[in-house]
Parts: C-alpha cells; sequence; structure tokens
C-alpha cells in the first residue's frame, strides 16, 4: 500500500528556516523571485500578495498564494484553464524546479529532487489534470 503524501502549513515564525534547510540562499535569490514571475506569466489574474509555504510529509516543498479566488492560466503549451491558488502554487513551483534542476551543483540536484517529490504530491490533488495539463 502506497501512503498518502500530505501537507503541513510552515508557521510564519519559521518559513526562513525551513526555506534555508532546503535551499540555502538560493530560495530567496533564485527560486523564490522565479516562482514570483512565472505566477505572472502564467495567469494575468495574479497581482502579488502573501504566500503560504507547505511542507510535504515525503520532503518536498511548495508555495502558494494565500488567495480564496481562481486564476485564468495560460501555460507556455497554450493550455488555458482556472486553476485555484493551491493548484496554481504547485504548476509554478513545478515549472521553477525543472527550470532550476539544469545545473550541475547542489542546488540543481535539490531541485530535481523537489521536483519529483511535488509532482507525486500532486497526482493526488483535486485538480491533477489541470496541473499536469499546464506543465506538460
Amino acid at each position: 500500500m502506497i501512503d498518502t503524501i500530505t501537507r503541513q502549513q510552515v508557521a510564519d515564525d519559521q518559513r526562513i528556516n525551513i526555506t534555508a534547510d532546503l535551499f540555502g540562499v538560493y530560495f530567496p535569490l533564485r527560486l523564490e523571485p522565479f516562482v514570483y514571475a512565472m505566477t505572472s506569466k502564467l495567469s494575468d489574474d495574479y497581482s502579488g500578495g502573501y504566500w503560504q509555504f507547505y511542507t510535504l510529509s515525503n520532503g518536498g516543498f511548495y508555495m502558494a498564494s494565500d488567495s480564496d479566488g481562481l486564476f485564468q492560466v495560460i501555460s507556455e503549451n497554450g493550455h488555458e484553464c482556472m486553476m485555484s491558488a493551491d493548484a496554481l502554487g504547485i504548476t509554478v513551483c513545478l515549472y521553477a524546479y525543472s527550470h532550476l534542476s539544469f545545473g550541475d551543483d547542489e542546488f540543481s540536484d535539490t531541485c530535481a529532487r523537489q521536483y519529483h517529490m511535488l509532482r507525486d504530491f500532486m497526482l493526488e490533488h483535486p485538480e491533477a489534470r489541470s496541473i499536469l495539463a499546464a506543465i506538460d
């Protein structure tokens, strides 16, 4: 039997510690700006705001806008759909991890591992079909 991957919201006072442990200085310098830029690129509905951070029971991590609204998404492959903030966060983190995994350093390896851990979690997400279509 395969265990369900669960998520836990990172407490505000633990955000810096968690991201530093997982990504080091690359989180604020490369990963976080990439996620925000990709979100703006994929959805004209996105206009900034606070983001929640989540750790996964398999060691993964993702972040998502703290919004209750839906976002119209037009992905780089032309797929169009409406997504929740959570699904959009997963989508842009998968984009970021994939893009940033092409290198020959420890951060690239970390992004490759994070991509697979987040993808495993995403496959059980209610919006998995839309996320898969957006990242295909």
